[in-house]
């Protein structure tokens, strides 16, 4: 696989002739011993162990890794079936897609058996952070959850019932009667997708490239194979692909591996292997013959070329290569494309796309270019670069940086277990999850010499599809390598050192109290510094700047969120190349945003490279140079942005709620304008404002900073005390407090022509803050009625039970400082559905005041909440930002500890109450944004 493009990119009736379930509390049930073999009770034989992870194979053909890392109190689960859009015949297009979706609705013994959860509520109710995906080779189901027995027993228990005993019914997925069910929710997905011009344009790129490969197909599907699905046909594909001898399943976290490895055996290796066979496909692309092309119309912002190349299979040494390859390309800001069409303003972005494939694969170089500038010129420009790299050959310098980064990206996904243990999904896409390390290791092997045979191998013109076809006398062909024997590959590897793994760390808000010191600087900046030994020995910072008073700050947004966006793009001493390969060899990931009012950096390094990480981000925040080509490209860069989502449904409704509780005057800091208004002021923005924004805005006498995870406490005081404890700047800071507006009951219908999906914002103000003593009851009101994850309210009529919308939910945004709260409702649907939708919303909502909540349904919205929280606290990036919030209102983790007391001691009278107190039916303001053209029709 392409192993660098995976790191950074980065849905009641028992199976017939199918004896096994297993019941909620893992207890597996026999219910015809006769089925099963002796042999499928065998014990499981371990396979092979490398760095850490170990494989073993059940008696009925399933295989099992397991990654015990006791360093977070998390388990994620990962269970992969080796089943795609690759696998799907005429007609079937869709159909892996459509069965992910079936596989959250209830099964034989999780929602249809009395008195147990169905998958979703069984996620929900253990805080899971999950999903699932569908792909060309594979689909996945992954969750990662709180480490305890309880959780894990339930969530294999729902695996194995979920394999056998689905009930694909068709009330499900389509009732003729109702007219309802998933099927509608899947097509809202594709629809949602056929309103991307560029994503569009891409999917076209690649159905023009295969004359009969299922690589060519969206993994969608066609809305004709969605919308007529054939029940009995999907059934089938069902029964012979989720079976345990196609199937993977992986485990990582705190757990006992001997405990674990018995308890999966026990639910999953009683399943019998069935008799069937799985054939394998055979369908191989023909070599391409001669350049291709494809042209698409639609409404859009801006638009796009892009050159799609056959590529060699994930497991082939040549798509390491490529990967690198693509890294040299399109890498900003050395990146030759970026180079050649950012710089240059023919494009205002450059990208590439590629997957993870088992056969043959394809990748696809884009260029996004402004609508009135010239596409010839971006084409001619984009093709001259990727065809012509014989003539100007790729140097040692670029390989070497795009080794760095790809090495950079590998490192910080070995110290995420739960990160690794999803990524290693596309792995088992490419033919086994040990390519992962192979891979690893080959690119230190990865020459000069290969790069440049890959760039004329694959980058030519009658291997390449783009826009038209010119005929050519003599051909030049890239014949592309099949797909390598991956187990003879993969036989006698042994990998590296295991990662070393940190303390096992309790995230309960007493212990990270606990654990914290609180200091700080001599010019006021505080510190909140949380040190335990890590995985890998990584450490996350987070250092925010607080910037101006709302006098200060009139009418200097725009130029505060170029400052912001400019820091890292070059220094007195560095050039913006320069600061990003530093970063690399550091191997830190960096992130800097903000604005006018402020700026947030952070940094996931570690331990060793923590203090010239520190020392590199202070010269970045303090020392800029502000380059006028940076800014000039930086200001094309980000009108574009905007003008490509000007067309969009999303875009318009949410700067059309921005505006409509937006109570500041034109020119405030955090005025609202309208989305052009919004590209004619960032147009407006001079170099010379920039660095002097900087100059009198910018210090720490106001900012907080925060560490958490492996780092010496006194040696990290002692050297932000050298960096930033006399920073100070020439323009003080005060909170800008803000006020509500009243905005009740409006409605407001926004035009999206030729778009095949609408959105519809519902918004609420409420004047509350984040101590209010109705806040806690607030909270879990919203989860059930449109918070919560798939299960909620909205969520269970508009989607479930209506099939309107793929995306339907509610959000609560309560602060902390000033009485300014914002609950808000959304739904993606087509444009002829939107008045059901809101109808469907406003009833719901009614029915919840009128009616109220239950007391089941508070039970396990608290259940949910509660943990998800759990999982929260283990993630170091986000605990540093929530500690390095809290220094600025002076708030400890004894608040965190105090709001799940509150939580947990609420009545359902009492959630009842503050909805109703605090949510007004006739108060909710509606905003629409579709193709008014389609609705009623």
């Amino acid at each position: 696989m392409k192993l660098i493009t995976l790191l950074m990119l980065s849905a009641g009736i028992l199976t017939p002739g199918l004896a096994f379930s297993a019941d909620p509390a893992g207890e597996v049930k026999n219910e015809a011993k006769s089925a099963m073999t002796k042999s499928a009770q065998a014990a499981p034989v371990k396979v092979t162990s490398v760095e850490g992870i170990t494989e073993y194979k059940l008696a009925n053909g399933m295989r099992v890794v397991l990654f015990p890392d006791a360093s977070k109190p998390t388990i994620t689960t990962n269970i992969i079936y080796m089943v795609g859009s690759r696998h799907e015949n005429y007609g079937e297009t869709g159909m892996a897609h459509l069965l992910e979706h079936l596989l959250f609705k209830p099964s034989a013994n999780f929602g249809i058996k009395k008195g147990t959860k169905s998958p979703v509520e069984v996620l929900n109710s253990t805080g899971a952070d999950f999903n699932g995906t569908t792909w060309y080779d594979r689909t996945n189901y992954y969750a990662t959850f709180p480490a305890n027995q309880d959780n894990l027993r339930q969530m294999l228990a729902m695996e194995a019932d979920r394999m056998l005993n689905a009930a694909i019914d068709q009330n499900d997925l389509w009732n003729p009667k109702t007219q309802k069910g998933e099927m509608t929710v899947v097509r809202n997905e594709f629809e949602i997708g056929e309103s991307d011009p560029i994503g569009v344009t891409t999917e076209r790129i690649q159905a023009v490239a295969y004359d009969w490969h299922n690589y060519g197909k969206s993994t969608i599907g066609a809305r004709s194979d969605i919308e007529q699905v054939n029940i009995p046909r999907l059934r089938a594909f069902y029964k012979k692909y989720y079976q345990p001898d196609n199937a993977i399943l992986m485990v990582a976290g705190k757990f006992d591996e001997a405990a674990i490895l018995k308890q999966v055996n026990e639910l999953f290796g009683r399943i019998p292997k069935p008799s069937r066979v799985i054939e394998p496909t055979y369908t191989a692309e023909p070599t391409q013959d001669g350049e291709r092309s494809v042209t698409v119309r639609r409404t859009g912002g801006t638009q796009f070329v892009g050159a799609g190349y056959h590529m060699a299979p994930s497991a082939h040494a040549d798509s390491n290569v490529l990967g690198l390859l693509s890294d040299i390309l399109t890498s900003a800001p050395s990146g030759r494309l970026h180079k050649a069409l950012v710089e240059t303003k023919l494009a205002t972005a450059v990208n590439y796309n590629t997957v993870s494939n088992l056969e043959p694969s394809y990748g696809i170089f884009g260029a996004i270019v402004p609508k009135e500038s010239n596409l010839d010129a971006a084409q001619d420009a984009l093709l001259k670069v990727l065809e012509n790299v014989k003539a100007q050959p790729i140097t040692q310098e670029e390989l070497d940086r795009a080794k760095q980064n790809a090495r950079k990206h590998i490192q910080l996904a070995l110290n995420d277990t739960a990160k690794l243990t999803i990524a290693l999904t596309e792995s088992m896409a490419a033919g086994d999850w040990r390519l992962f390390f192979l891979e690893r290791d080959q690119l230190e092997k990865v020459t000069l010499k290969d790069v440049q045979a890959a760039a004329e191998k694959y980058l030519k013109t009658t291997n390449r599809t783009l826009g038209r076809f010119i005929p050519t006398e003599t051909a030049d062909r890239t014949e592309v390598p099949s797909t390598p024997n991956v187990a003879s590959l993969v036989k006698d590897y042994k990998g590296q050192a295991v990662v070393a793994q940190g303390e096992a760390f309790d995230p309960s808000p007493d212990n990270i109290e606990a654990r914290t010191q609180r200091s700080a600087l001599p010019n006021g900046m505080k510190l909140a510094l949380l040190a335990k030994k890590t995985k890998g020995a990584t450490v996350s910072v987070n250092l925010r700047l607080r910037l101006g008073t709302e006098a200060s700050l009139q009418g200097k947004a725009e130029v505060g969120q170029f400052t912001a966006g400019l820091l890292n793009r070059g220094t007195e001493r560095l050039k913006r190349q320069e600061i990003k390969d530093s970063f690399d060899k550091l191997n830190a990931q960096v992130a800097i945003s903000g604005g006018a009012e402020g700026v947030t950096a952070s940094i996931t390094t570690t331990r060793d490279n923590l203090a010239a990480a520190l020392d590199l981000l202070a010269e970045v925040l303090k020392k800029p140079s502000f380059p006028t080509s940076e800014f000039e490209e930086f200001k094309l860069a980000l009108a574009g942005r905007i003008e490509q989502s000007m067309p969009e449904p999303q875009a318009q409704a949410s700067n059309a709620m921005g505006r409509l509780t937006d109570e500041t005057p034109a020119g405030h800091v955090r005025h609202v304008n309208t989305l052009p208004d919004q590209v004619a002021a960032i147009k407006a923005v001079k170099l010379e404002d920039v660095k002097a924004f900087h100059q009198n805005y910018y210090g720490t006498e106001s900012a907080t900073f925060s560490a958490v995870g492996d780092f010496d406490t006194n040696a990290l005081k002692t050297q932000l005390n050298n960096l930033f404890g006399n920073w100070k700047a020439k323009q003080s800071y005060t909170r800008i407090p803000r006020n509500m507006k009243a905005i009740a009951g409006q409605k407001i219908t926004l035009d999206t022509p030729d778009k095949a999906s609408s959105f519809l914002l519902a918004v609420h103000p409420i004047a509350i803050k984040d101590d209010a003593e109705a806040y806690p009851a607030l909270l879990m009101a919203n989860h059930m009625l449109g918070g919560g994850a798939l299960r909620s309210r909205l969520a269970d009529r508009i989607r479930q039970k209506e099939g309107l919308s793929y995306g339907v939910g509610s959000f609560l945004n309560v602060p902390s400082q000033d009485p300014v709260a914002l609950w808000a409702a959304y739904a993606l649907s087509a444009p002829q559905n939107t008045a059901k939708v809101e109808a469907a919303l406003r009833e719901e909502v009614q029915k919840a005041l009128s009616e109220g909540f239950t007391d089941a349904e508070l039970i396990e919205a608290k259940k949910g909440w509660k943990q998800s929280e759990e999982v929260g606290r283990t993630q170091d990036a986000g605990l540093a930002g929530q500690l390095a919030g809290y220094l600025a209102i002076n708030r400890t983790m004894s608040y965190d500890k105090a709001f799940e007391a509150k939580v947990a001691a609420l009545t359902v009278a009492q959630v009842n109450d503050a909805l109703r107190k605090l949510l007004k039916a006739d108060a909710i303001s509606v905003i629409i944004a579709g193709d008014q053209s389609k609705v009623g029709k």
